[in-house]
């Protein structure tokens, strides 16, 4: 039986999965990323033997922080200074031996969430909050690209923010008001001195409101039906932290319909769930 496999390589965790030809996942595998590029890739590779197990590859599908070019499939994830300039593509279909797709995470997620996750919407948005912020934008089920393709980073819009650590605001990419520098898992830290699981509620409803005028300002440019929040950030702080920056988007959005604004249904697999759906004819 041949098998389809999806790799979600993120900032903190690699997550690996084979599947059958309607998306079942068959077997999975999960490490830390380390901070060397060649063990990352063993660590990959040897995942991949794992969960393929006696069935023959036909295709796979990958999801890595941005920025990069995914018709070359050229990896350089902001987050991963050892993955610059990375042909993972080429690389990867040079070892395996069959097509390898590889986006940016949101996107990929964007795709798994529209797939798996019941969603009719013409207009949907996919957040995810992790160790860093970013977004993938579907009409139709197709994923929006910017000029030359580029990846909408929604993550790196300035707000009107809250903040009782102004001076410890600072995005990774060198802009100075970022909102992925107050809402993701590594500002949050930066912030708070303490990661998001460990946070007061008042600091929940600090990083609620800046999330909140973020969600107005991609409801005002985008006017999607629907918005969905996953990774770790979203999924720890739960249907109320959701609540509360829903609510602010609410209370600051005037012109345009406010979308439905949930949590992501897929939980911390909508990566993996998307990047088999990359994999798959």
């Amino acid at each position: 039986m041949g098998v389809f496999v999806g790799l979600d390589i993120g900032g903190t965790k690699i997550m690996v999965a084979a599947a059958d030809r309607e998306g079942n996942i068959l077997r999975r595998a999960r490490m830390d990323t380390s901070t060397s590029l060649d063990e990352d890739l063993t660590n990959i590779n040897n995942m991949i033997v794992e969960v393929s197990g006696e069935d023959e590859i036909l295709g796979m599908g990958a999801a890595i922080g941005g920025p990069l070019d995914w018709e070359q499939g050229i990896v350089s994830p902001l987050h991963q200074p050892a993955w610059r300039n990375i042909p993972l593509k080429g690389m990867m279909e040079e070892k395996w031996g069959c097509p390898f797709y590889v986006d940016v995470d949101t996107n990929v997620a964007a795709v798994g969430e529209y797939r798996w996750g019941e969603i009719l919407a013409k207009r949907f948005l996919y957040i995810t909050l992790s160790t860093g912020m970013g977004g993938g934008f579907l009409i139709d089920g197709r994923i929006y690209r910017g000029q030359a393709g580029a990846h909408p980073e929604v993550g790196h819009q300035s707000i009107h923010f809250r903040s009782s650590n102004i001076s410890a605001v600072h995005c990774e990419c060198g802009a100075p008001d970022c909102l992925e520098a107050l809402v993701s898992g590594n500002g949050i830290r930066r912030i708070y001195g303490k990661p998001a699981e460990n946070l007061s509620p008042k600091e929940w409803e600090e990083v609620a409101y800046n999330l909140g005028q973020g969600l107005r300002n991609m409801a005002s440019l985008y006017a999607p039906e629907l918005i969905r929040i996953g990774g770790g950030v979203a999924v720890g702080g739960g249907e109320k932290f959701i609540h509360a920056a829903r609510k602010v988007m609410e209370e600051h959005l005037k012109l345009v319909p406010a979308p439905q604004v949930e949590l992501s249904h897929l939980g911390y697999d909508t990566a993996l769930r998307g990047a088999i759906a990359m994999a798959l004819p």
